[in-house]
């Protein structure tokens, strides 16, 4: 645990100390976000944040290849190699975004390389699904190859989709990074493998980036992660997902008390991820449904309704914190619970009472800002 904990600190650090260059090199070749009418923010702000993320990501999966317990995750398996390569992909990809603003469809090329190196090189569905003693469902690699790419792909919209206010992106991934750390690092020790596992790894690593940036990007932002950002949490965040779900089917996990069939948990990332998934769903059935095309942008997301409904920038990103951890540290509680359903009840419960909160502030602020509204008169000759 402790060499985890130092490749998270490392990490940070680094993101943390090379975030003002990133700052300085994207205001001197101009890659600078302007004001437009989707936007939240009042003035013109850098965005290549993702350069200073890449560097830390080096540096912590550096560390870790030369630490004597976590140095046998790069010996016996590719993902961390993998993941550099397509880390750098994704992140050069977003800096010309970043700069010249790159058409979706271009983006959505870039992005399919760099999942398929990815996977190419051995981050995927590989492993089999234990459903009893006696089934076996398994995934070969003509099945698990496109499903992976898929995964990875729909992952970095995901990230990108929620980009949209000071902190948000950043903050809900180190969140989910966090509960897929603790929920690799458990399932090893319960499963009795090697804690030096890579998902494990790749979340912590992803956590240290994400809060090293934090504090450079949290409102009022000095810099934007950009797409280069964004993207690259995102493919972090699938790869380490991809890892964990090959380490529940290798493991045949199915909780403490056997109730959870091994299909179950393989859902635990997903519910990590929650608030990013549902925001791109409902955004693609927002275009969809307005024919419009899914990348087409807006200012519809979770978010911006939020903002709408009288909360600051600052709260409306920390209550998307919350709904983050609650539905992700909740999912993962249970799925080692004997007891899962008290808990997934009251993770259901908790989250209904945010709602439910959100909903009785959103009318308060109507009725505030009604009530403060100027009354309009005319009169007529």
């Amino acid at each position: 645990m402790r060499e985890y904990l130092l490749v998270f600190v490392v990490a940070a650090a680094v993101t943390f100390l090379a975030t003002p260059v990133a700052r300085a090199l994207a205001l001197r070749i101009g890659a600078v976000a302007g004001v437009r009418d989707r936007d939240v923010h009042a003035k013109p702000t850098a965005r290549l944040g993702g350069v200073a993320m890449l560097a830390g990501l080096y540096a912590g999966l550096g560390v870790a290849d030369r630490l004597p317990f976590l140095s046998q995750v790069s010996r016996d398996w590719s993902e961390p190699r993998a993941v550099l390569v397509a880390a750098t992909l994704i992140c050069l990809l977003g800096v010309a975004d970043d700069k010249w603003e790159l058409d979706s469809l271009t983006k959505l090329a870039g992005q399919m390389v760099a999942a398929a190196v990815m996977v190419q090189l051995g981050v995927q569905f590989t492993f089999a699904i234990n459903w009893n003693s006696e089934t076996t469902l398994s995934l070969g690699p003509e099945t698990a190859v496109p499903i992976s790419i898929l995964a990875v792909v729909v992952l970095i919209n995901a990230i990108n989709f929620i980009d949209g206010l000071d902190g948000l992106a950043a903050g809900v991934t180190a969140i989910a990074a966090g509960a897929t750390f603790y929920y690799a690092y458990r399932l090893a020790v319960v499963d009795g493998f090697s804690r030096a596992a890579p998902a494990a790894l790749l979340a912590a690593v992803t956590a240290g980036v994400c809060v090293g940036f934090l504090p450079h990007n949290f409102n009022p932002a000095r810099l934007f992660m950009g797409d280069s950002g964004s993207m690259l949490i995102g493919l972090l965040s699938a790869s380490s997902m991809i890892s964990v779900t090959g380490q529940v089917a290798y493991g045949g996990y199915a909780g403490p008390s056997r109730s959870l069939p091994s299909l179950i948990p393989l859902a635990i990332p997903l519910a990590v991820l929650a608030v990013p998934f549902l925001d791109l769903g409902l955004a693609v059935i927002r275009r969809t449904r307005a024919g419009r095309s899914p990348f087409a942008p807006d200012k519809m997301h979770l978010h911006h309704r939020m903002l709408e409904i009288g909360k600051s920038q600052i709260r409306a990103v920390l209550f998307m914190y919350f709904w983050a951890a609650l539905v992700g540290f909740g999912g993962v509680a249970a799925s080692f619970s004997s007891a899962p359903l008290p808990i997934l009840l009251a993770t259901l419960g908790l989250g209904l009472l945010g709602l439910v909160a959100l909903l009785l502030l959103g009318q308060r602020a109507a009725r505030r800002a009604a009530a403060t509204a100027p009354v309009s008169t005319s009169t007529s000759v």
